[in-house]
């Protein structure tokens, strides 16, 4: 169940109706999830997660997309043009880190197939893809994740609330040594003189920290201390997927990003040295067509200095605390490679 079923809430910004990244109109979940023995002690206990910015061709109608690294341990492919052009034209796929390579294939034939002129009449695509490590209940090298199961995992995606926990992307990851993966949520931010609310929300994939760093008494949920967390922790990482409909730069949604970390470093986080923390942003507020005939490009954006962007950062650091949380809430114990077993964090 959701951290708030379970009557913690985070902050103090209105939460979208499904507190969950799909509050931000258009934007598109989809997950695979693998589950099953491969042999001789060898699990796929794995999967593919796929975000939309929106329901159109993402290659002919770009959105404004900005990164920021807080720790950059990880093996991400498209973040450089990201940052050059601040622009994102294809799904954003989450996986591990083994399965980039396919994962990105797959992508990209799904990508190929829905705009023939790639590579012929006009240019390359940018494709984003992130990871992080779930080898310790996931068979990694065996590469379970093959393309077929990325363009399945962008077929399924809706604008309905994301399944959370150990699904998708998340079904071998680890968060303070209990079973962690997939969260999300969302925030509602009124912007006074004109009355308009802006949404913005949050998808992670969590799989860091050791049980002693989790900052669970300030939530109350000390949990049972008789339920055992992985005997083997690792540095582990982060990937915080944001989205919002708010008019931005990229410039202005890599600072936006940057507060992520904010919401991270509540949970306990300290972005250690093997973990890779990353964040991915994007505005759903303009559609950025491929072809355009003019020389110019006129968008809308808020003022930096506007009492508006101070409660945009304070919700990017709302729903990352919150998603981390509810990574953990919803996930349920899990056993994957040679018998090991990650443990749901025990709340009751």
């Amino acid at each position: 169940m959701k951290i708030r079923k379970r009557g913690i809430e985070v902050g103090r910004l209105q939460v979208g109706n499904k507190n969950c990244i799909t509050d931000v109109e258009g934007v598109r979940v989809g997950h695979v999830t693998l589950d099953s023995p491969l042999g001789e002690g060898e699990y796929a206990c794995t999967g593919v997660t796929a975000i939309l910015p929106h329901g159109d061709n993402l290659f002919q109608q770009k959105v404004v997309g900005a990164s920021y690294v807080l720790n950059g341990f990880g093996k991400t492919t498209g973040l450089v043009q990201v940052d050059e052009l601040g622009l994102i034209e294809s799904p954003i796929m989450l996986t591990n880190t083994f399965a980039i390579p396919a994962v990105t294939q797959g992508t990209l034939e799904y990508m190929l197939d829905s705009n023939p002129e790639i590579g012929e009449s006009t240019g390359t695509i940018n494709l984003v893809v992130g990871e992080c490590n779930d080898s310790r209940l996931n068979s990694i090298r065996k590469l379970p994740i093959q393309p077929a199961h990325a363009r399945e995992c962008i077929e399924k995606a809706s604008n309905e609330t994301s399944e959370e926990g150990a699904v998708g992307a998340g079904k071998g990851m680890i968060c303070f040594g209990y079973k962690g993966g997939i969260g999300s949520s969302s925030r509602l931010v009124r912007e006074e003189e004109s009355g308009t609310t802006y949404t913005i929300g949050c998808l992670v994939l969590s799989n860091f920290g050791r049980k002693e760093d989790f900052q669970c008494s300030q939530y109350n949920v000390e949990g049972k201390m008789d339920v055992p967390t992985f005997p083997k922790p690792a540095d582990g990482s982060i990937i915080i997927v944001l989205a919002t409909d708010a008019p931005l730069s990229n410039r202005q949604l890599k600072r936006v990003a940057k507060r992520c970390g904010i919401g991270l470093g509540r949970t306990g986080s300290h972005f250690s040295n093997g973990s890779g923390d990353i964040v991915i942003a994007f505005s759903t507020a303009h559609k950025i067509p491929h072809v355009s005939e003019g020389s110019i490009e006129t968008r809308i954006q808020l003022r930096d200095d506007h009492p508006i962007m101070n409660e945009l950062f304070l919700g990017a650091a709302e729903v990352t605390e919150e998603s981390i949380l509810n990574s953990l809430s919803q996930a349920v114990t899990t056993k994957g490679r040679m018998e090991n077993i990650a443990h749901a964090y025990p709340f009751e």
